[in-house]
């Protein structure tokens, strides 16, 4: 059984957010994926706090198409060391979750 998943990264812009977002569908990796922001971000980075805007990109994806998604992001994201997470859906609708299925499968329609 396939599980179905949201993974998420951020960018530092817009126009990134959007360009991942568009290549991972584009690539079959995600059935569909959402920018949002900019968001306010509170963190640690080299031994010091900062803050800043970033964009959040939410994709919705199979746990068999993760690793591939995964790797895509981390080779085409601007940071070195991006973060790419992923949580399991818990529940879903047998429509929605059947789509997802079908619309990351490659060589389908």
């Amino acid at each position: 059984m396939v599980d179905h998943l949201s993974v998420t990264t951020t960018t530092p812009d817009r126009n990134s957010a959007a360009q991942l977002a568009a290549s991972a569908v584009r690539a079959k990796l995600a059935a569909t994926a959402q920018v949002h922001g900019p968001v306010a971000n509170f963190f640690w980075h080299l031994g010091e706090e900062g803050q800043g805007e970033e964009w959040l990109a939410v994709f919705k994806t199979t746990s068999e198409r993760y690793p591939e998604l995964e790797a895509h992001l981390i080779a085409e994201h601007p940071w070195e060391n991006p973060e790419v997470t992923a949580v399991t859906l818990a529940a879903g609708s047998a429509g929605y979750l059947a789509w997802i299925e079908r619309a990351t499968t490659p060589n389908a329609s």
